[in-house]
Parts: structure tokens; C-alpha cells; sequence
């Protein structure tokens, strides 16, 4: 049976309808590939998830149960095509060479960052402090279902909400981030009570004109379930609390260069077990 989706990237759509059911996540970037330039290694393809988790490069279409003409959204950049050719030219390359070739994706990435940086304007909500590490938190799926219905947005707050920011700003400066507009950022924190928490103070906020794409390791970026269904899930939902521990006991670190995120439960449950 054909699979047929739709891929949204840099403002367009692209159809996808060549692939069965037995092809894998790697056989759809490879056609995404064909389509924008984008490598597989830096697709990013949201909303393709199994047990809350994404999915693996591995993992048959079938599997997904995808809807005709399903809609996803990808984020990835072409940048990293340059590498690509030098790498298959039937030239070898010097080191120096492929460091050449690695410096100009870095200064390119640089360049991008720093004219992001010139162009937006942060309010700053509450100032820094010293000594407070940085932590960015996604808004739909992470702190509140964003597509379900309810008669308040109260009642798709993701469970230990508060309690979760409450601990998280004992160790860091919290950062509110959605690919959307500050307006509607800006309604939903203080539908939630998050805005003006006496228990915790939000550093600033970061509408979809902050994004940026850039091929950096996975190590930064912790990926937990998403919550989905409110209503049904609302009362079994324990993810918050659980990377609350999580934080707490990597604040312990000087340096978190040596974690990897996403391996952040096997950690967490060792150092309870300890």
C-alpha cells in the first residue's frame, strides 16, 4: 500500500507519494533529499513519532500509521550539502582541506547567528542571575496540549506544571520558546498562571522569528513525550516531574559536556538506584 505526505519546509510544501508501507524513515528523508537538498542526518521531521519518541531511521512507514496526505513539518538546512561534495569528489581530500570546508559551514552558521542576533529584539522579563544556567522550554506538547478542546486553557496545562518550574528555577534562568507569535505566547503563559508565578520568575520569552537552523550535536536538546489527549492522559502524566529530577541532578555537574540527553532517563534511574 502507498504512503503519500505531505513535507512543509522554508515556506512550501512538497508531495510525496512513491513510498509503500515497507519503506523506512530513512527511504522518505532520502526523498526528501531528493526534493529540498536537505541531508537525512540534518532532518529534523516533527511529529513523527512512535511510543513518544522519534522515530528511528529504521522504522517502516507502515508502522506509523500515517493519514493520507499527512502533514509534516521539517526543519533542517542545506548547509551541510557543501561538505557533501568535497566528500564524494573522487579527489581525496587533504585535512586541511576538509577543514576548510568545515570552517566555512561554521562561519556561515556564525554569520546566520549573528544577524539573527542584531535583528531580534529580547524583552528582557526578569534579569539574569549569576551563576543560573540557561533552560529553554518548548511550549506545545511540553508544557500545555495545544490541539485538543477544552473551555480553559487550564485544563490542557500538563500535570506538575508549576511544580515542575518551581524546582527548575532554584538552578536556572527559564526561557519560554514556540515556533509561533509572541502574541499568542504571550496569552497562553498567562492563561496558565506562568507569566506572573510568585514561585518562579520566566528570563525571557522567544517567538518562531528567534528560530534558527543549524547542524549542532543532539547533546543540548532534552526530548521528552509529548502531551497529547489532556483529557484522557491528564491523569497519568508524570513527565515533568521525572526531568524535574532529571535537572536537579545535573545541576550538580560543572560540565554537562559529557552528557547525552538523550539517554537522560537511564541516567536519571541510575543515579537513584546509586
Amino acid at each position: 500500500m502507498s504512503v503519500s505526505v505531505i513535507i512543509k519546509w522554508g515556506g512550501h510544501e512538497y508531495f510525496i507519494s512513491t513510498l509503500s508501507e515497507e519503506d523506512t524513515v530513512l527511504d522518505l528523508k532520502q526523498s526528501i533529499k531528493t526534493l529540498t537538498g536537505v541531508l537525512p542526518e540534518r532532518q529534523k521531521l516533527l511529529g513523527l513519532k512512535v511510543k513518544g519518541k522519534p522515530a528511528e531511521d529504521d522504522i517502516k512507514l507502515g508502522s506509523l500509521k500515517l493519514k493520507p496526505n499527512t502533514k509534516i513539518m521539517m526543519m533542517g538546512s542545506r548547509e551541510e550539502s557543501l561538505v557533501c561534495i568535497f566528500c564524494s569528489s573522487l579527489i581525496p581530500l587533504s585535512s586541511s582541506q576538509i577543514h576548510s570546508v568545515t570552517d566555512i559551514v561554521v562561519e556561515e552558521n556564525l554569520a546566520k547567528i549573528a544577524r539573527r542576533v542584531k535583528e531580534y529584539r529580547v524583552e528582557e522579563l526578569n534579569p539574569p542571575r549569576d551563576g543560573k544556567r540557561l533552560l529553554v522550554l518548548d511550549v506545545d506538547y511540553t508544557l500545555f496540549d495545544h490541539k485538543s478542546c477544552a473551555e480553559t486553557g487550564q485544563e490542557l496545562m500538563r500535570p506538575y506544571l508549576h511544580e515542575f518550574l518551581t524546582s527548575a528555577y532554584e538552578d536556572y534562568d527559564i526561557v519560554i520558546w514556540s515556533a509561533t507569535s509572541m502574541k499568542w505566547i504571550d496569552a497562553k503563559m498567562k492563561e496558565l498562571g506562568v507569566t506572573d508565578n510568585p514561585n518562579y520568575k520566566i528570563t525571557f520569552m522567544l517567538d518562531s522569528a528567534a528560530m534558527i537552523t543549524v547542524h549542532t550535536p543532539k547533546r543540548g536538546v532534552v526530548e521528552i513525550r509529548p502531551f497529547m489527549k489532556a483529557h484522557l492522559n491528564r491523569e497519568k502524566d508524570r513527565e515533568l516531574f521525572k526531568l524535574s529530577q532529571y535537572l536537579k541532578e545535573i545541576a550538580k555537574l560543572e560540565d554537562f559536556s559529557g552528557l547525552n540527553h538523550k539517554h537522560w532517563e537511564r541516567y536519571l534511574s541510575k543515579k537513584q538506584n546509586q
